[in-house]
């Protein structure tokens, strides 16, 4: 049988909702939609390219957790309310994964808060 565990990154939301940051299941990280909340202050700042680093700083936090880094990404997806905001984000999107290549989509979507400008979510998966 697999191991099964769940990653909590501190963010009240996990409380309030019922989720987790992170699901390791096996060699597979599943992790949750991210956004760019600094959870230590749940804070979040006004510009959408600052969010979309703090979301992968997030993430790569809840991978570390899991045992891997964002090198071992085999699936991201963005979620957005506004698709403008998508292409001012790639330089730091390009930063992150631009040698991990991992496959991606991009969703237009309404996000639980109005300050919320981007969400991340990657599925991963742990080396042997």
């Amino acid at each position: 049988m697999s191991e099964r565990r769940t990653i909590f990154s501190g963010s009240t939301f996990e409380e309030q909702i019922g989720y987790a940051r992170a699901v390791v299941d096996g060699d597979r990280v599943y992790v949750s939609g991210t956004t760019g909340f600094d959870y230590t202050t749940m804070t979040i700042a006004d510009d959408v390219v600052e969010q979309a680093d703090q979301c992968l700083r997030n993430v790569a936090a809840a991978l570390a957790e899991a045992g891997c880094t964002l090198a071992d990404v085999v699936r991201v997806r963005y979620l957005l309310p506004d698709r403008a905001d998508f292409e001012p984000c790639w330089p730091t999107l390009r930063r992150y994964f631009g040698d991990v290549r991992p496959a991606a989509t991009m969703l237009v979507c309404g996000l639980a808060d109005p300050r919320m400008k981007i969400e991340i979510e990657v599925d991963a998966r742990r080396r042997s």
